[in-house]
């Protein structure tokens, strides 16, 4: 894939990009290598100084950077604004909160002399130059989710973006450079994907992350597996929406139009599978899909647009056949099922009912503004269905019940589950999923101390 700004509302190619050759690659290794000696002795303090003007730099960036990320993979400009606006959010949390959860911590006083030790203490610190691999639907959140805690911990960056989106790719280079970090501690490597293997394997490279699909994961974590270094997964999602008869029917089902177009449907913690109890079901469907109907698609640059196009042709057809494939193996379309009339890489609002477990939309993640319908005769076929998927990212449980409430969390496979409400990151929480969603968490501490060295510290007398 090159290593262009394509606009997908048009199919114009914009911009496009050499990938960087052997030597720059090692000037920058050597560089990240460099840099993390004498970065990681820096004070929390003026690590925090520093992220908060990255935040300032990107409040005043916004609009532009909006616009550039709209541009470069489609989401609606008052999403790409929005996000923007979470990632300075995020950079500020961290800053404020990174001394707390990097702090000593000191077991209990009868371990410590259960040990013969006089002192004891656990200590985080970082690992090194750690390779983040970042896909483009989520374009500066996904990258400022890791950067954010990994600079704060004493780690230094390389970023492997996704090809579509190199300007933003840039962007974030310069914004932490402008912030006043030196330039080894975030850098961006305009690279293929061919090249993420022997940049991996680099002894300096200690860590790697990746934001992105299943295969994508498995070959990064195959690399590292090898040359036995830590790496952070988060992979695809098929997120369940489970709504129970004594939820709120017409916030469930305004709600779950957001969950499921949000970034026009291109979200690993989009919902996408909505099942819902009998009793309810009918009612709910009536609602849901009008609510789908009624949405606006089109310029993702118009600020009344609820659904901009797919990022990628590729993607449209991928999602296509899913749909189709649906179709001919009986599923109702209720509404949407094609692209409309006209240029760029749009794709209607869609709703499924009637699927199977033989269709390839029961087991693949949609990638794109479609819902499937299933109808659960009680709480114990909804958690059935929930759980019949390779994925298990987030989920999402609708019920005024209480018991419901502790059986679903119990028993749902997944490494969220959100009552009464959508799944959505934030800093304070821990982020990831279980099965073929990946492995370990992004943000909170849990996310900041993946990439740290656990040390225990051990004094005798």
């Amino acid at each position: 894939m090159p290593i262009a700004t394509v606009n997908p509302a048009n199919g114009e190619t914009l911009k496009t990009y050499e990938a960087m050759g052997e030597e720059e690659i090692e000037r920058r290794l050597q560089l990240a290598e460099a840099t993390f000696r004498t970065y990681r002795s820096s004070a929390l303090t003026d690590r925090g100084r520093l992220l908060l003007q990255a935040a300032h730099l990107l409040d005043e960036d916004r609009e532009n950077i909006a616009r550039t990320m709209t541009t470069e993979m489609g989401k609606p400009v008052e999403q790409a604004r929005a996000e923007a606006a979470k990632c300075a959010r995020a950079m500020r949390w961290y800053a404020g909160h990174a001394e707390e959860l990097l702090a000593d911590e000191v077991p209990a006083d009868s371990d410590v002399r259960d040990s013969g030790a006089s002192r004891v203490r656990v200590r985080y610190r970082p690992l090194g130059p750690v390779l983040a691999v970042m896909p483009w639907n989520f374009p500066l959140w996904q990258v400022i989710r890791f950067a954010a805690p990994a600079l704060m911990a004493g780690n230094v960056g390389l970023l492997k973006h996704a090809s579509n989106v190199p300007q933003t790719a840039l962007y974030l280079e310069d914004l932490f450079h402008r912030a006043g970090f030196t330039e080894g501690c975030f850098q961006t490597l305009l690279i293929g994907s061919g090249a993420v293997a022997d940049v991996l394997r680099d002894e300096r490279v200690k860590a790697a992350t990746l934001t992105g699909s299943e295969p994508a994961g498995r070959a990064v974590a195959s690399v590292a597996g090898a040359m036995v270094k830590k790496t952070v997964l988060e992979l695809g999602g098929s997120d369940p929406y489970v709504v129970m008869p004594s939820a709120d029917l017409d916030r469930a089902a305004r709600v779950a139009v957001t969950a499921r177009v949000q970034n026009n449907g291109q979200s690993c913690i989009a919902a996408k599978r909505f099942i819902v109890h009998t009793d309810v079901y009918d009612a709910f469907a009536e609602r849901f899909v009008a609510g789908m109907r009624a949405l606006t698609v089109g310029d993702p640059m118009a600020t009344d647009t609820d659904v901009g196009p797919l990022s990628t042709e590729r993607g449209r057809a991928d999602l296509e056949e899913l749909v189709d494939d649906a179709r001919r193996a009986g599923a109702q379309v209720l509404c949407g099922g094609h692209r409309p009339e006209g240029p760029g890489w749009y794709y209607l609002p869609t709703v499924l009912a009637g699927v199977t477990r033989e269709m390839r939309i029961h087991r693949e993640e949609a990638f794109g503004p479609v819902a499937t319908l299933y109808r659960a005769d009680d709480l114990d076929e909804a958690v059935l269905i929930a759980n019949d998927t390779p994925f298990g990212l987030s989920s999402n449980v609708w019920t005024r019940d209480e018991t419901e409430t502790d059986r679903f969390v119990r028993d749902l496979e997944a490494g969220s589950v959100y009552v009464n409400g959508m799944t959505a990151s934030h800093p304070a929480f821990p982020f990831g999923g279980v099965k073929r969603s990946g492995y370990g968490r992004e943000l909170s501490g849990h996310g900041i101390r993946e990439f740290c060295n656990i040390t225990t510290v051990w004094q005798g007398a």
